[in-house]
């Protein structure tokens, strides 16, 4: 979830924050809501005004721990910007703001502390537990926010910087380097060096000659007819044909003959005187 961005009003000091007094500060802040939530707590068992009213001045301490936290915290900020890379540049700016978040949040549970003090009414008294719960539960965000722009960007760590600052000169002499150099190159780029032409490669690739695909046709065996193969009753039908018919066929063909012979024929006879 991402805050709405808010400002506060820039104030100019009499006096200068020193360096890296952020996180001295910081375990102030993170110690005493959590004294006060345990305070509280106990409170409701014991029911005394007197850590009743510890717990008031403990708050009221809060409030000058988150102004001190938030000051601090724009000086160490501002000192570290420069040497952190896009992703730490985020983080520092989540955390500015939930650090703003909190500091008007102090204010808010001073407020809450006070009503249930003078009302004693019991919802005004559970509405400052949850916004006391809330408080601390944004106080460890905070915390665990700021243990990351340490140790994971290295932000306001000395050897860091160090390192940071060793770079930074590095860089500066390969500029150095390379201005010097850029008139060298530009002369031996100068020189004109004989013009290669290059042959265009002559890729030969082998003819392929097809061969039309020559299908075999299967032989067909020859059916041969055996005579084995004749069921025995058309042989007897076959010899029954022969003994009857031919004969018969025979004789007519005789009787044909001798009819188509022709008859002799009769000379008259001539009369000789």
């Amino acid at each position: 979830m991402t805050l709405p961005a808010i400002t506060l009003p820039k104030v100019e000091l009499p006096f200068d924050i020193p360096v890296l007094l952020h996180p001295s500060v910081d375990h102030f802040m993170i110690a005493l809501p959590v004294v006060v939530l345990l305070l509280e707590l106990i409170n409701l068992i014991m029911k005394k005004k007197a850590i009743g009213g510890i717990s008031f001045l403990l708050i009221f301490l809060t409030i000058f721990m988150a102004v001190g936290a938030y000051l601090t915290g724009l000086v160490d900020g501002k000192e570290a910007y420069p040497a952190l890379g896009e992703a730490a540049k985020t983080a520092l700016s989540d955390h500015k703001l939930l650090g703003t978040y909190l500091l008007l949040a102090s204010v808010v549970l001073f407020f809450f502390k006070f009503l249930s003090a003078v009302t004693g009414n019991g919802v005004m008294k559970s509405l400052y537990l949850l916004v006391l719960i809330i408080f601390v539960a944004g106080i460890f965000k905070q915390g665990l926010e700021g243990g990351e722009l340490t140790y994971k960007y290295g932000m306001n760590v000395e050897h860091v910087k160090t390192l940071d600052d060793e770079l930074f000169d590095l860089k500066e002499e390969l500029e150095e380097l390379e201005e010097e150099l850029t008139p060298k190159v530009e002369k031996i780029e100068s020189v004109q060096t004989p013009a290669v032409i290059e042959t265009p490669e002559i890729k030969t690739t082998p003819t392929v000659i097809e061969t039309p695909e020559v299908k075999t046709v299967p032989e067909v065996p020859a059916v041969q007819i055996q005579e084995e193969t004749i069921p025995t009753p058309i042989k007897t039908l076959r010899t029954e044909i022969k003994e009857d018919v031919l004969p018969v066929m025979q004789e007519t063909v005789e009787t044909l003959q001798m009819e188509a012979m022709p008859e002799e024929m009769i000379q008259p006879q001539i009369a000789t005187h």
